[in-house]
């Protein structure tokens, strides 16, 4: 083959997509921490499909319009620090492209040299032995062998073989990955979707596995899948699932493929399962199909479903009318990214206008982020990512914005620091002056958390049992216990020292009444001069979340 085609793109997109889609539980398995946040193969696939819906309806000739319209929907999708890194990836890919018909092997090569360039580029500090270091080392291996004969598949075939040798080479640049026995997530989400596009040039395009996504679910949501762009409907529901699914006729309930087949087919997702309820916000095309997809799983409490285009239709008609206009910009809004209703409650009395859901099993996409700046309504605006994943998304839409708003990341990676910083704003200063004063007010917190681990390992010179409870503070693990009181008591004793004036204690949605007591009387007797402070947070995933001052 010597040239590929906009349809012969669509299909490699179709194809990559898809291989990744089969695969991520294996890719979310190789994370590091032995914590419930290994969400890196989840977070690749979310943005992977939202690319393949703006290419799936299109019959583009030309390859720059299909690797455009590929860019800019993983640009609004883009989840978490690797689906990011992916989306600027294709970014450079495509710019790569402009002007172009058909790509052949030397134009293949420029291309990828630009996706690396302009991956590294979005990565304030790249670190060797990830997803970056595989587009390098794929990308420099092709431009070293590539001449004007070759065919593009056959190029193709080089870049892809060094994609997979630079991965098994991950551990060597990353002692860490060495330490657990584990090759990069990343760049393992990046080669499965560069395996799925070599498929693709070799006329086998890769579907959708059964063994990952239900039959039905295909058919069911396939009308979804309607041309246009639209404005769509925003469906909302709360769905109850029965104690016995087959019993009553219905199919096991597995929240992350549940979360992932909506969010193929739709956007501004948000699931949340609390027990044997399940509430669910999306916007989708189609919402029928959405619906009947859902009731596979269980009984619908409470439907509402809003029709956006038409929402749409009245504002344009606002925007005609003074008396119907938008009201007047403030000068600030913050943001902050969060999970938990106490955590949120605690972030809006700080101050905070906008919350976006999400945290370490969700994490919120590029136009998550935009949405919240739209709605914010402000001229100024700050946010609180609260999570290291989540930086790159906000800073993302940040740049999406720039002609629209003035809006910068301040970047929190726990909720304390996210607390404090809200504490340091000023709503009378400069813009620059509350970004640097909370900028600064973050570096003065530490942050410990109490989870539950997934797996057996040894990390960090801890020996870490499966559904142990362990804690954490920053990237070290410093205890692990079958007991979460005294976990959190060994973790917060090591990080307490003589400047410590304030414990703040966020509970989470798994401790019972009498385990708050219990930790508040032990954390109170041992350390009478600190000021205790407990917040009922009702976070998923961590049993406490911990700040130190």
């Amino acid at each position: 083959m010597k040239t590929i085609d906009g349809v012969m793109l669509k299909q490699m997109i179709i194809s990559g997509a898809n291989h990744l889609f089969n695969c991520y539980p294996e890719v979310d398995a190789l994370n590091v921490f032995p914590v419930p946040d290994g969400d890196t193969g989840t977070n690749m696939n979310l943005t992977m499909q939202s690319g393949l819906k703006e290419v799936q309806n299109r019959n583009d000739n030309d390859v720059f319009d299909i690797a455009k319209a590929f860019s800019k929907g993983l640009l609004m999708g883009a989840r978490g620090n690797s689906g990011v890194i992916l989306s600027q990836i294709f970014r450079g890919f495509a710019m790569a492209l402009e002007g172009k018909k058909v790509i052949d092997a030397l134009t293949l090569s420029t291309a990828f040299l630009n996706a690396k360039e302009v991956a590294y580029k979005a990565v304030m500090r790249p670190v060797e032995g990830t997803i970056l270091t595989v587009i390098r080392e794929a990308s420099d291996a092709l431009a070293a062998k590539v001449n004007s004969k070759m065919d593009v598949d056959k190029a193709f075939d080089i870049l892809y073989a060094e994609a997979k040798n630079s991965l098994n080479r991950t551990p060597d640049l990353l002692p860490v990955l060495k330490e657990v026995g584990v090759v990069d997530s990343g760049g393992t989400g990046l080669c499965k979707v560069l395996h799925g596009f070599k498929k693709a040039l070799q006329g086998r395009v890769v579907e959708k596995s059964m063994a990952t996504a239900v039959s039905e679910t295909q058919s069911i949501m396939k009308a979804s899948q309607v041309e246009g762009d639209g404005f769509g409907y925003c469906t909302e529901f709360i769905l109850r699932l029965p104690e016995e699914p087959t019993e009553e006729g219905k199919k096991t309930f597995v929240e992350k493929r549940f979360t992932n087949v909506l969010a193929s087919h739709g956007n501004s997702l948000v699931v949340v399962k609390d027990e044997d309820i399940v509430k669910v916000h999306v916007h989708t095309l189609n919402p029928g199909g959405v619906l009947t997809y859902a009731q596979q799983f269980g009984e619908f409490v409470k439907l509402k479903i809003e029709n956006m285009s038409e929402q749409h239709t009245q504002l344009q008609e606002a925007d005609k009318d003074p008396l119907k206009q938008k009201k007047e910009l403030k000068e600030y809004a913050i943001i902050a990214v969060s999970a938990g209703s106490g955590i949120d409650n605690k972030f809006k009395e700080y101050g905070v206008s906008e919350i976006v859901s999400g945290g370490q099993t969700m994490n919120p996409s590029t136009e998550d982020f935009i949405e919240a700046i739209k709605n914010a309504n402000a001229k100024k605006i700050l946010i609180l990512p609260n999570n290291s994943n989540i930086i790159m998304a906000a800073t993302q839409a940040c740049q999406v914005c720039e002609d629209m708003v003035d809006a910068r990341v301040i970047p929190t990676k726990t909720i304390p620091q996210g607390l404090v910083a809200c504490m340091m704003f000023n709503p009378d200063g400069e813009m620059d002056d509350n970004v640097q004063e909370m900028n600064d007010a973050i570096q003065n917190i530490k942050t410990g958390q109490v989870t539950f681990a997934i797996k057996d390992t040894s990390i960090d010179g801890v020996e870490v049992k499966k559904d142990h409870y362990i804690g954490i503070s920053g990237k070290q693990i410093l205890c692990c216990d079958v007991n979460k009181i005294k976990t959190a008591l060994i973790m917060i004793d090591s990080m307490v020292d003589d400047t410590t004036s304030i414990i703040s204690i966020f509970v989470g949605e798994d401790v019972t009444d009498e385990e708050v007591e219990t930790l508040t009387r032990l954390i109170s007797e041992k350390y009478e001069d600190i000021e205790i402070e407990i917040t009922i947070g009702k976070q998923p995933v961590y049993s406490f979340i911990v700040g130190i001052e």
